[in-house]
């Protein structure tokens, strides 16, 4: 049986466009604020979604997104209770691909064999950044055998030599990290980003999704027809960040900002949003 993130990308390529993914922290400003904008999300148009596992000391996200786990810790987000908000997201959503996005310590705490749990709570993937091929068999053998994609991060220092060891066990699809950096600081050009792609499609019949850099509507439209998705978080973030109070709780209008930037997005890959393809 195909699971959804498969059947989401079949239908993207039935659909001759490029999806859009969006990353948010979960729990972040709150649990409550954090529910709201995860129930808008597919509605507002994203096609799959991210939802990234609060954690103190990451290494790879720019201090956008290192800020915004610091908001959610600080609200009492954990990993158990990411988990929960998607169980009940999904009681709602049964059709969106949703992949935890994160690092290996909060699943470690958690415990691997209880990380089942995330399958039972609805989630499709899981990308864990700090986990090499190397170490497959602490967490992605036992994810796959469970059920759960493991998506593997490609960058552009992944050469020839090194790209057969990040896919042999890649499930799902293909994250390109399009900048040499964190989340959130800089922009990879059109022609870099197509040629990257073109030598991973040399590699793997997965779909490529690229992220780190992606801001604007016009980046997200013009990523879109070069790679199979396109991946937006820092940006998003920031308005989450944008509007807050002097005391850090969400201010009117913080989810509707959020979720007005992301048909925005929508709008670019050429399809309005709610229109399901």
């Amino acid at each position: 049986m195909r699971g959804r993130i498969a059947t989401r990308f079949a239908a993207l390529k039935d659909a001759g466009r490029g999806g859009l993914v969006t990353f948010l922290t979960a729990g972040d400003p709150d649990a409550d604020t954090g529910l709201k904008l995860l129930r808008g999300l597919a509605d507002a148009g994203a096609d799959l979604i991210e939802l990234g596992m609060p954690f103190s000391d990451p290494m790879a996200d720019g201090p956008v997104i290192q800020a915004s786990s610091l908001r959610a810790l600080g609200a009492g987000m954990t990993l158990a209770a990411t988990l929960d908000q998607v169980a009940r997201w999904r009681q709602e959503n049964s059709e969106t691909p949703l992949i935890l996005m994160g690092y290996y310590n909060p699943i470690y705490s958690y415990g691997v064999a209880r990380f089942e749990d995330a399958l039972a709570a609805g989630v499709d993937g899981v990308i864990v950044v700090d986990l090499p091929p190397e170490e497959d068999e602490e967490l992605c053998l036992p994810a796959l055998d469970a059920g759960l994609d493991f998506i593997r991060l490609a960058t552009p220092t992944t050469d020839e030599a090194r790209l057969p060891t990040v896919m042999r066990h890649t499930a799902g699809f293909v994250y390109y990290v399009a900048i040499r950096g964190i989340t959130g600081t800089a922009a990879a050009g059109h022609e870099e980003i197509g040629q990257a792609v073109a030598r991973l499609k040399r590699h793997t019949e997965l779909p490529v999704a690229v992220g780190f850099g992606l801001r604007t509507p016009e980046q997200v439209g013009a990523v879109g027809k070069i790679a199979d998705a396109a991946v937006v978080g820092s940006a998003l973030v920031q308005i989450i960040a944008d509007h807050l109070d002097d005391d850090g709780r969400a201010k009117d209008g913080l989810v509707g900002a959020v979720l007005n930037q992301v048909r925005s997005l929508r709008r670019s890959l050429g399809t309005a949003e709610g229109s399901n393809l």
